[in-house]
């Protein structure tokens, strides 16, 4: 007896081995990874540097401060002006032996010397016991009101009576002429001229009758 032939059937698809398997599970994409968080008792890190790491703008740093000047010393206060001494509020006395008959001229020569050594006219102021000074009486002849309003602007020298050296303003300089006049009326104005005279007083006349009034030395 022949044995039955086995035929090969037609194959069909063949099952791949891997297809039996389960499909592998897809692996994350890794992103941003957070920021640590720092252990406690440390401090964490700093805005700049957080800033760095995250890409967020760096902020604008302060603007700097002019520096401030440093204080110096305080400066002492002024010392209070020494007070004068007496020698400086005493005028100084100067005398010109003249006669009366002398003493205008000697005055005229001393207001010369006084503008000549860079004196100012307003500076100085004379005063007669006798004759008025011409100037003073043709300056008189205008009134009395213009005549005095020229002692006030105290542009130039002024000529005035002894009698009247109450009213008379002081000046630096008095040029003091005695040309005559009662003895009693030289004894009272000599001393009022004196007050007068910031810084000097010029007396011309005779030597005895002023040391007689003003002291012996003069």
């Amino acid at each position: 007896m022949e044995e039955p032939q086995i035929h090969e059937s037609a194959q069909g698809p063949r099952v791949s081995p891997a297809a039996s398997r389960t499909a592998p599970t897809p692996r994350p994409v890794p992103g941003p990874r957070p920021a640590a968080v720092p252990p406690p008792g440390r401090p964490g890190p700093s805005p700049a540097a957080a800033g760095r790491a995250g890409g967020v703008p760096r902020p604008a740093p302060p603007a700097q401060r002019a520096p401030q000047a440093t204080p110096g010393p305080v400066p002492a206060a002024p010392a209070a002006p020494a007070a004068p001494s007496v020698s400086a509020a005493v005028p100084q006395i100067q005398l010109i032996p003249a006669s009366a008959e002398g003493a205008l001229d000697a005055a005229e020569e001393a207001v010369d010397l006084l503008l000549d050594t860079g004196r100012a006219p307003g500076d100085i102021l004379v005063l007669t016991t006798g004759d008025p000074h011409p100037w003073a009486a043709h300056e008189l002849s205008f009134g009395e009101g213009a005549y005095w309003a020229l002692h006030e602007a105290g542009d130039d020298v002024f000529y005035a009576d002894a009698a009247q050296v109450q009213r008379a303003g002081g000046r630096p300089v008095v040029v003091f002429a005695v040309n005559g006049g009662a003895v009693d009326a030289v004894a009272g104005s000599l001393p009022v001229a004196l007050a007068r005279a910031g810084a000097l007083l010029i007396v011309c006349g005779d030597p005895q009758q002023i040391n007689s009034v003003l002291g012996a030395g003069v």
